[in-house]
């Protein structure tokens, strides 16, 4: 089990004010970890305001080789590039641009890693975080959740077989979450040296707190359980805590990791010809 925690500054500083905790457990019954955690933190007034924050949650896949090797690849692609994208690249742009690049080096990974390559393959869910807005890209079903006064909604949509003949009015809802093949993914990281990246963007307010998780995690616990177990939690940490021991409890059959962001602060701004302003 590996866990973080972490503030990212002072409300004066920059304006948007993050706490960050995260947790990592590799279930009940797995014998190692596949899911691979990463965050890049603005520490001066400069990068908040030019870069902002970055958190994302891989989860290399079951049943594939290497799939702890996909996801610290892909985390790793995205956090340095992260680090090195242009100051003031819009952030959904930006996490499109990062996720190609993931998945162009897990594809590439696979390919050299033996004779006639290996299956490797990751989910991915990031979401970067700037001024009073949030972007969130991912590939899978890696999720993303935004809890708001008590309770959660989810901002991201499952890449799955079965979720997307629900989209086309195929199977129903009931008939989906009964199928043998809802964890059967539509797109992931590796598959192919070109990937489907879906992103958004979402307006942020002091208070609010996002949920980054693996499957292994939202395929335990209902969404409508989210909004009340890390509300009732001030301590960022113990509530990441709880709800790992929470998935453990109704499942644990898969690797589990969570990510959550509070938001503590945010920076209103406008935009005049692709520059921010601040609102008043």
């Amino acid at each position: 089990m590996s866990s973080a925690t972490g503030n990212s500054g002072r409300p004066s500083a920059a304006g948007l004010e993050l706490e960050f905790a995260q947790l990592s457990d590799s279930g009940r019954l797995r014998d190692h970890n596949e899911d691979c955690l990463g965050s890049v933190l603005a520490d001066t007034r400069e990068r908040a305001h030019t870069h902002g924050w970055l958190f994302a949650v891989a989860d290399g896949l079951g049943g594939h080789e290497k799939g702890e090797v996909a996801s610290s690849l892909a985390i790793e692609t995205i956090t340095a590039g992260f680090r090195a994208a242009v100051a003031g690249e819009p952030h959904p742009a930006l996490l499109q641009r990062l996720v190609q690049a993931a998945n162009i080096q897990v594809y590439e990974a696979g390919r050299a890693a033996g004779p006639g390559g290996v299956s490797m393959g990751t989910t991915i869910v990031a979401c970067a975080l700037r001024f009073d807005r949030a972007a969130i890209a991912h590939v899978g079903d890696s999720r993303c959740y935004l809890i708001r006064h008590g309770r959660a909604t989810l901002l991201t949509r499952d890449h799955t077989v079965v979720n997307d003949q629900v989209r086309m009015g195929i199977l129903s809802a009931k008939e989906a979450a009964q199928s043998e093949a809802r964890h059967l993914l539509s797109r992931s990281l590796g598959s192919d040296l070109f990937v489907g990246v879906e992103t958004s963007d979402h307006q942020i307010f002091s208070g609010d707190i996002l949920l980054l998780c693996s499957d292994g995690f939202h395929g335990s616990v209902e969404t409508a359980d989210l909004g009340k177990l890390v509300s009732r939690t001030p301590d960022l940490q113990q509530a990441a805590a709880n709800l790992v021991e929470l998935a453990n409890e109704r499942d644990g059959g898969d690797n589990i990791s969570v990510q959550l962001i509070r938001v503590r602060g945010v920076e209103r701004v406008g935009m005049y010809r692709g520059r921010p302003y601040p609102l008043r």
